[in-house]
């Protein structure tokens, strides 16, 4: 499957969450996309289970294929497999150089990271699902600290996670600790998900 490049408004609008985690989409119209998207519509219970699937994969901006082989890695590790899933996801790459203010959304972040503006404790990193490890430093290729989109984004950061540290004089981002599940995308039932990929 090809990466979605559509409208994640109105994708947002369909499933009902924000999938930029700023709710600006949901602001104007909190209602589904379409002449019939102010209808109510009840869903089963593999709709309920889809929609949560739909939510995580276009928040992370990852394709079906990858949805599913990081499940599957987490069902291979210790722990509760939808808190793995969650934590997996978090780890990766992109979504951090986003939750670091590098970037304003995980799609400018992954072309960030495709392009070879990224390093990974020194070294070049642009494949976007890498895992980081807690203790590894995310920093931005010195000639590239100067790219507009990139101090762009830097001077509109307001808050970063707790499981990340900055350095400002450095502008390089350290990953402390890997995330607890009550500090990030709160709002999602993973256990939906799981009872999804268990038929």
């Amino acid at each position: 499957m090809s990466r979605f490049t559509g409208s994640t408004w109105k994708v947002s609008r369909r499933l009902g969450f924000s999938v930029t985690e700023t709710g600006q989409e949901l602001n104007k119209r909190p209602f589904a996309p379409g002449q019939h998207g102010q209808k109510k519509i009840k869903l089963s219970d593999y709709g309920t289970q889809l929609q949560e699937k739909q939510r995580v994969r276009f928040t992370y901006g990852i394709n079906e294929r990858q949805f599913k082989k990081t499940f599957e890695d987490a069902k291979r590790m210790p722990g509760i497999t939808g808190t793995t899933f969650m934590v997996l996801l978090e780890s990766r790459l992109d979504n951090l150089v986003f939750r670091s203010g590098f970037a304003r959304s995980r799609q400018q972040a992954r072309q960030l990271v495709t392009h070879g503006h990224i390093r990974l404790d020194g070294a070049k990193a642009s494949i976007p699902s890498i895992r980081v490890k807690a203790g590894q430093v995310i920093s931005v290729k010195d000639t590239s600290k100067d790219l507009v989109i990139i101090k762009d984004a830097l001077t509109r950061v307001v808050s970063r996670p707790e499981y990340i540290t900055f350095d400002d004089t450095k502008v390089a981002a350290t990953f402390v600790r890997l995330p607890e599940r009550a500090e990030f995308l709160t709002e999602i039932k993973e256990q939906l998900i799981v009872e999804l990929y268990s038929k």
